[in-house]
């Protein structure tokens, strides 16, 4: 395929490590996402090319929307929103459609995206590629529990798929990372608000086990909950954090002037306050300066819990969105995410991690420790009931695979796994061990993709996917 919307470029995920280049085909129609596939099926029937994956706003963190040498698909042209029925909240959407657009649009209105991340720049389709989760899920579970249908363009044609028609396929989808096809448009159900508002009590905990035992005794009392842990903190301080929960603010909830201008209260306009203008050489994070932000940080938090305080949508939710090209501060080489999460009864794995980052001082200012509830039953899918913790790393520290392939152990052995969408180093056998559903995975892939035309560098690094012939299976 040579048209004008084709373009060689080289690209890489948000924590900016193991660039690679592909063509980009910029999907300006849904017409051009059915021409790339067939071109790729050619391709691949006729033993050439390196096949197609789909890519949203590149929040990913690591190789999930690449495909070295291969065809990229970038869906954010699928920017269309197609039907809304305002009476129930139920939009159907292009799936290039971005998460700030919905709350841009919608919250006005009286409607808020059911789930959103740490950040609101994710497109649709790369929310239910990698089944996102937020601070609400021990309430409202993950972002695919609230998709009706989406449209999806496979090798072997185009499937309208919902829950109850192809269970096995839609379930696949989410969380498959964009290897069972490419989702051109999602209908949502989304959740009904009054304001652009959250009621938010803010307190800090001293130790790990304060935060553990706050969140376990009093998070069903929230819709949303977050603790900030300082991983550098040691000995008695090991693990202490700010905990922070909150409830959508009704209007009467509000203060003057607030309660009395409906307009002004249900307003969303982010902004972007300020800019990381250029890529510092060593990177700004080092252990002199995370230890003085974590020291900031938590005592900036207030000395006695702050109750039902009003915070705007924006600074709850996405408080990194206001800096733009903030991951660049991590320096030219990079850094990654190590998101995990492990069951209930294996608590104490959060603590061992900590204690092993703060031990070979590897400085992390973004960690957030949530608690899950449960998962969707998709077999990539990643929430399961218990201790999720996402710690930001720099790459350059000279003992990190080491350690991070030490933490993969003690979280497997703990029954486990780590979230994919934010994933750079996982090895295919740790994959494997903590994703044991993989085979279903794959028997739906073989199934849409018998050619295995969908691939990405994601695919191939933990075996999902490879360049080689595509091998029968039974």
């Amino acid at each position: 395929m040579n048209t004008p919307h084709r373009s060689r470029a080289l690209l890489s995920g948000w924590g900016r490590t193991a660039p690679t280049a592909a063509d980009v085909v910029h999907a300006v129609h849904p017409a051009l996402v059915d021409e790339a596939m067939a071109a790729a099926v050619s391709d691949a029937t006729g033993g050439r090319g390196r096949g197609l994956v789909a890519r949203g706003l590149g929040r990913s963190y690591g190789d999930a929307a690449q495909n070295a040498g291969g065809v990229v698909l970038d869906a954010t042209w699928l920017d269309a929103v197609h039907a809304v029925d305002l009476d129930v909240g139920r939009i159907t959407v292009g799936a290039g459609v971005s998460l700030q657009t919905l709350m841009e649009r919608f919250v006005p209105l009286g409607w808020f995206v059911p789930v959103t991340p740490g950040t609101r720049l994710v497109t649709v389709g790369g929310a239910i590629a990698a089944d996102i989760h937020g601070k609400n899920h021990h309430v409202d579970g993950s972002f695919c529990s609230h998709v009706a249908s989406m449209t999806l363009v496979t090798p072997t044609g185009i499937h309208t798929v919902t829950p109850v028609s192809e269970p096995d396929l839609f379930w696949a989808t989410a969380g498959g990372m964009g290897l069972t096809g490419v989702i051109t448009d999602a209908t949502l159900q989304m959740i009904p608000v009054e304001t652009s508002y959250l009621l938010v009590d803010t307190e800090r905990a001293e130790d790990l086990d304060d935060v553990m035992a706050k969140m376990l005794t009093g998070d069903d009392a929230y819709r949303y909950s977050v603790a900030w842990i300082d991983c550098q903190a040691t000995g008695r301080r090991l693990g202490r954090s700010v905990l922070t929960r909150g409830d959508h603010a009704r209007l009467a909830d509000l203060p003057d002037p607030l309660a009395g201008n409906p307009a002004k209260a249900r307003a969303f306009v982010p902004r972007q306050r300020v800019r990381v203008p250029f890529t510092p050489p060593g990177g700004l994070l080092n252990p002199l300066t995370v230890g003085a932000a974590n020291e900031f940080w938590f005592h900036k938090a207030p000395r006695h819990p702050q109750l039902r305080q009003p915070h705007h949508m924006t600074g709850f939710f996405h408080p990194l969105d206001g800096i733009g090209g903030w991951n660049r501060v991590y320096g030219p080489r990079g850094f990654l995410q190590y998101q995990f999460v492990v069951p209930d009864a294996e608590g104490e794995t959060v603590r061992h991690v900590i204690e092993r980052l703060a031990e070979v001082k590897l400085a992390s200012f973004v960690n957030v420790l949530k608690r899950f509830g449960p998962g969707d039953p998709g077999p990539l899918s990643f929430p399961m009931p218990g201790w999720t913790l996402a710690v930001d790393l720099a790459v350059g520290h000279e003992d990190l695979d080491r350690v991070l392939d030490d933490l993969d152990e003690l979280v497997l052995t703990a029954g486990g796994r780590i979230y994919l969408a934010k994933d750079s180093r996982l090895a295919p056998h740790t994959f494997h061990s903590m994703y044991p559903e993989v085979d279903r995975f794959l028997d739906v892939k073989a199934k849409v993709d018998p050619d295995g035309v969908l691939r990405s560098d994601l695919g191939r690094r933990i075996g999902l996917c490879s360049d080689a012939d595509p091998l029968p299976r039974d």
